[in-house]
């Protein structure tokens, strides 16, 4: 809102203050408000104030510890201190230029001595370091810094790019080391998986031997209690030819197309016997023995 003035009367606007001169010298504020002036007096209303903040926006280059050219935004809200408006409104003729050479100075004088890295991390004290200075400095002239934000810290392209590169390259890498403990995982579980399955397998093929050696056993025993006159021997031959026959049936009886030569006759029947009572004793002998 603007202040208005005619001859002895002056209206000044809400957050503003009026600067009254009698005979060219300061004499008082005028707050929000109607006030009478006497002209006769020497009174005049100099000129006003606004008391609302205000933000300046200050871009600052300047380079790192690490020799990395930066672009730093900052932005700074200040207001007119109330009762302090008369050094404001005589001794500043442009703040804005004052508080911008004085971020320059202390952006600068801070900035060189980080690394680009404890930039970033750090802007918050570059920042504290800006309000001290700039709160002691423009304190004097009537004005108040409310608040100092680092907006932005703008490296060179090449350098972002760089970053950006290095960023990359890290998570490539974690991500294969996460993919090669994965497959490490998978091959360690599948050999894990493998080994119990052939050991269950053999597990059930040597109770499966056990069983046909017992019930061999049972069947002999058996067949040479109840027919007399009968031997061990002559019984097992009998069992193993009937087995011979029905494996025979079995493979005429597959729905798959094999053929399967086998020597036939009375002879070879009998070395098939022999061989079949031969291994599956050595199969019970082994078996005593453990």
């Amino acid at each position: 809102m603007t202040s208005k003035g005619f001859f002895c009367f002056a209206c000044i606007g809400q957050a503003t203050v009026g600067v009254v001169e009698q005979w060219g010298r300061f004499q008082r504020i005028a707050g929000p408000g109607f006030h009478f002036l006497n002209p006769f007096a020497g009174e005049c209303l100099a000129g006003v104030l606004s008391t609302r903040v205000f933000s300046l926006e200050v871009r600052i280059e300047t380079k790192t510890k690490d020799n990395v050219f930066v672009q730093l935004l900052c932005s700074i809200q200040y207001r007119v201190i109330k009762e302090n408006a008369d050094d404001a409104f005589y001794e500043l003729q442009n703040p804005q230029e004052q508080i911008r050479a004085y971020v320059f100075d202390v952006v600068r004088a801070h900035v060189p001595r980080m690394t680009l890295d404890d930039l970033f991390e750090q802007k918050g004290e570059v920042a504290k370091a800006v309000l001290d200075e700039l709160e002691k400095v423009m304190g004097a002239y009537g004005y108040n810094i409310e608040q100092i934000l680092m907006v932005d810290i703008i490296p060179d392209s090449f350098v972002r790019k760089a970053m950006n590169e290095i960023n990359a390259a890290q998570r490539l890498q974690l991500a294969s080391i996460y993919k090669g403990e994965a497959e490490k995982t998978l091959l360690v579980k599948k050999a894990e998986a493998e080994a119990e399955a052939k050991y269950l397998g053999g597990v059930g093929i040597a109770k499966q031997r056990q069983a046909i050696t017992e019930g061999l056993r049972a069947n002999i025993l058996n067949i040479s209690n109840s027919v007399s006159g009968t031997s061990a021997k002559e019984v097992m031959d009998l069992i193993m030819v009937t087995q011979y026959f029905d494996t025979i049936k079995e493979l005429g009886n597959s729905s798959k197309n094999t053929t399967v030569f086998l020597p036939h006759g009375p002879g070879h029947v009998k070395d098939i016997s022999d061989q079949i009572r031969n291994g599956t004793m050595e199969a019970s002998c082994s078996n005593l023995g453990h």
